[in-house]
Parts: C-alpha cells; sequence; structure tokens
C-alpha cells in the first residue's frame, strides 16, 4: 500500500507550483507590460524607505579655475530655454503687456483625456499629447503607436537596450524638461510650441480665454508606497478653464486615469495653483497652430520675448526671497528660482548663479533636511539643472562632478536615471583633462537617451564617435 503524502509537503508543492504559474503569467506580455512598472515602483519605494533619499545633502567645495583646459570644446546645443525658436513673424516690437482683463469665466470645451498610467513619468508625454490632440494634431501617418508613445519615444525613448520592450526602456528616464516638449512639437508635428518662465494668474486666464490652453510644471505632494507618506514631485497640467468667481482653474490630471471622475476638469485654488507652480519658475510651454502665431504674441505681450521673461522671473524670485513671508518648501522653492533665472539670462558671468544655488543649497541642508519631513523636495535635480551649469560656466568643475553624482547615486535608484547629469559630469570631467571618463559619461548619456543632441554634439567637437 502506497504512503500518503504528508499535508504539509502538499501545501508546499501546490505553493511551489502556483508560484511557478504566477511566474509564467507574469512574462505573458499583456500582463508584464501591467504589472512591471507597479512592482517597479513598489521595489524603488521600499529602498528609498529604508534609505530616505530627503536626507541626502551635498556639501560643494567652491573649487574655482580660471579657465577650462585647452581640450575644452563649448558646446553648441546645450539644455536651455534658447533652444525655444524665435517665430520667423515675430513682430519687430514686442507688444506690451495689456491692461483688457479676460473674461470672470472660460471653460474651453473639446478637451482630450490623456492619462499617463501604465507607464512612468509619463505626465509630459501625456499632457502634450492633450495640448496637441486639442488643435487637431492626431500624430504621425501611420504609426501603431498612440500619440502619448509617439512622444514618448522621441523625449524618453530610455536605455538602449533591445532586450526590453517598449514601455521597460522608458521606464528608465525619471524626467522630460520642457525645452524637449517644445522641440518635440517644433521638430516632429505640424504646431509649433514656446517655453517660457515667469508666468503668473492673469497670464495664465488670457491665454485661456484667447483658446491657447498652456501646459504648466509644477510641484505636487502626493502619497506614495510603501508606507504611503506624502512626498513632493514634480507633475505636468494641462489648464484648460479658471473661474474668478470661485477663485479657480480647472486643469487636466494624467496622473488619475478616471476621466469621467477625479482626473477630468480637475480643480485647484488660484492660491493652491500658484504655490505649486512656484517649484518649476512659474514655468509654461503653449502649443499653438502656425497660423495664429501673431495671434499668440499679442496674448503673450512682453512674454513674447524670452529674454524679458527670464528676467521677469528673477525679479518675482528675488521679490519672493527678501519680502519673505515664505517659509520651508515654498521659501527654496524661490531661491532655487533664482538660479534657474539667472541662468536663463545667459550673462557671461555665472558666477552670482553658482552662488545663489549655493545658498539655496544651504538652506536645504541646514533648514529643510534637520525637519526628517519626507515632503522634502529631494527630487529637484530630476528636474532641472540650471546649478549644473551655474557651477561648470563659474569653474566650478569638481563641484559640477559631485552633484552630478549625488544625483546619479544616492537620489536615483538604477536603473533609473537621468541624461542631463551624465551630460554635465562628463563636460566637467573634460574640463579637468579626464577626457576618457568624459567620453565615457557622453556614451552613458546617449546610452540612456539615444538620440540626445548635446551629448552628440560634444562628442562631434571631440573628434570621437558615439
Amino acid at each position: 500500500m502506497l504512503k500518503r503524502t504528508p499535508l504539509i509537503v502538499r501545501l508546499l508543492l501546490g505553493l511551489f507550483a502556483l508560484a511557478l504559474l504566477a511566474v509564467a503569467l507574469y512574462f505573458v506580455p499583456p500582463i508584464h507590460e501591467k504589472l512591471a512598472w507597479r512592482l517597479d515602483n513598489l521595489r524603488t519605494s521600499v529602498i528609498y524607505f529604508f534609505h530616505p533619499p530627503q536626507n541626502v545633502t551635498f556639501h560643494p567645495g567652491g573649487q574655482s579655475f580660471a579657465t577650462p583646459t585647452p581640450e575644452l570644446s563649448l558646446p553648441t546645443s546645450t539644455p536651455t530655454l534658447t533652444n525655444t525658436p524665435v517665430p520667423t513673424d515675430m513682430p519687430t516690437s514686442i507688444p506690451t503687456n495689456t491692461s483688457t482683463p479676460p473674461p470672470r469665466l472660460v471653460l474651453l470645451d473639446n478637451i482630450p483625456f490623456v492619462d499617463q498610467m501604465g507607464r512612468y513619468n509619463y505626465c509630459g508625454p501625456a499632457n502634450l499629447a492633450m495640448a496637441l490632440e486639442y488643435w487637431g494634431w492626431k500624430g504621425e501617418p501611420g504609426s501603431l503607436l498612440e500619440v502619448r508613445d509617439q512622444i514618448a519615444a522621441v523625449v524618453k525613448p530610455g536605455v538602449n537596450d533591445t532586450s526590453l520592450n517598449f514601455v521597460e526602456r522608458g521606464n528608465t528616464d525619471v524626467n522630460v524638461m520642457p525645452y524637449e516638449l517644445a522641440d518635440y512639437v517644433n521638430e516632429k508635428t505640424t504646431e509649433k510650441a514656446l517655453f517660457r518662465y515667469g508666468g503668473d494668474i492673469e497670464l495664465i486666464k488670457r491665454l485661456i480665454a484667447a483658446g491657447f490652453p498652456p501646459i504648466t510644471e509644477k510641484g505636487i505632494y502626493q502619497p506614495l508606497l510603501p508606507d504611503y507618506s506624502i512626498q513632493w514631485a514634480g507633475h505636468y497640467s494641462f489648464t484648460t478653464g479658471y473661474d474668478d468667481s470661485l477663485q479657480e482653474f480647472t486643469w487636466q490630471d494624467s496622473y488619475l486615469p478616471k476621466p469621467d471622475s477625479v482626473g477630468k476638469n480637475n480643480k485647484a485654488s488660484y492660491a493652491e495653483y500658484v504655490s505649486n507652480w512656484r517649484a518649476f519658475n512659474y514655468a509654461f510651454v503653449v502649443v499653438y497652430p502656425p497660423e495664429r502665431e501673431s495671434e499668440l504674441y499679442q496674448v503673450l505681450g512682453s512674454w513674447g520675448d524670452q529674454y524679458w521673461a527670464a528676467q521677469h522671473a528673477l525679479e518675482i524670485a528675488n521679490q519672493e526671497i527678501q519680502g519673505s513671508s515664505l517659509t520651508g518648501n515654498d521659501l527654496f522653492f524661490a531661491m532655487f528660482n533664482k538660479v534657474t533665472s539667472l541662468v536663463s539670462l545667459e550673462n557671461p558671468d555665472y558666477g552670482p548663479a553658482a552662488a545663489a544655488y549655493d545658498q539655496a543649497n544651504a538652506y536645504y541642508d541646514n533648514q529643510l533636511v534637520p525637519l526628517e519631513d519626507k515632503r522634502i523636495p529631494w527630487r529637484i535635480m530630476w528636474y532641472q539643472t540650471a546649478p549644473y551649469k551655474a557651477y561648470y560656466y563659474s569653474g566650478r568643475y569638481q563641484d559640477v562632478i559631485d552633484l552630478a553624482n549625488k544625483n546619479l547615486i544616492e537620489r536615483i535608484i538604477a536603473p533609473r536615471t537621468l541624461e542631463e547629469s551624465w551630460y554635465w559630469r562628463g563636460m566637467a570631467e573634460n574640463a579637468l583633462g579626464e577626457a576618457g571618463k568624459a567620453v565615457d559619461d557622453m556614451r552613458e548619456a546617449l546610452r540612456f537617451h539615444p538620440g540626445f543632441k548635446p551629448a552628440l554634439d560634444m562628442l562631434a567637437l571631440w573628434g570621437v564617435s558615439p
């Protein structure tokens, strides 16, 4: 007579079989595409829980070198707002800001809703897809990808690894810069786009009233796994309406995937909108048809000039710092905005911009970090790279390298990364005479973002193949 297998053994065998089945199902393409990014997010959140990146501090050495090494070749294209083209029919004299108030209530209709779910860090492509589809652009003819994925394939293609699928490759890129969104529109579509800093509530209202809904970049506070603590992150929003009687904007939230309830036509008070927008120097992107360019520039007034806008943003930052009823994160953002605005003005003397970042960083280290508040905006260098340029062009090359290392090693969990950090670290290494490391880093920037123009330009100037 055969002995019966003990119950515990049968249970273990059953659990093992279920585990094998779960693994097999996980790698079925449709299931894998839906689950992989969620498990990846959970992994990252667990790592951050045990090694809080908000406590990572940066201590600049203040190194300064009078001139770069003779071998240095300056880039022909760097990731700044100068990538935004000047329109061909731009008026010779910029229109002054109009005093005519917009209507008290505007809610644009026929707004397409595109969510970012099933993807990682996809608010840029999702919001740009809404803006393009609002103007009737439905994507490249013959493409099998939806519009948001067509955009992502260019602005965040992700690591050059053919063993990964499209979504997995794109997951490695933690951010899309506003200039990348504008460049995509100008280079890949039938529409046009511009990017500016220093916007305000009245300008946003005028743009909406004239039928030019803007994409704004702002900070948000959201619960994140595993402990559901409230943490700060950057987020794009497509703003499509306002109501003065309620003092609120209407905007499309691509992070909320229910277009018939919470995601579509979200509401934010003017005060909340400005507070969140401050985190990104009041940046905005406007998509528009070429034939309406002159009309748009009439609405923009002085904002039509990118340098006026940067100077205006600097004035706002100085007022908010010196005025200051601001505290905590809000004051830090105002201090950081000063850096971004000084860099955007492209003054040959970048010393003040570097000093401004030293001050913002010291405030972060000495005032925010001791609070042990998980809402500390430690992701700020994912989204904004002005400190790299400020340090680099003021000759503080080792500070560029140290800042990039903090970002690449301690604030971003591999395999995710940021191509701009590789680029600026490579620039600094080259300036210090470490040509081999510089080339390696430029190639890493291209491995994580194939076609990244600043890295391609530098390698070409150095006479090195990608």
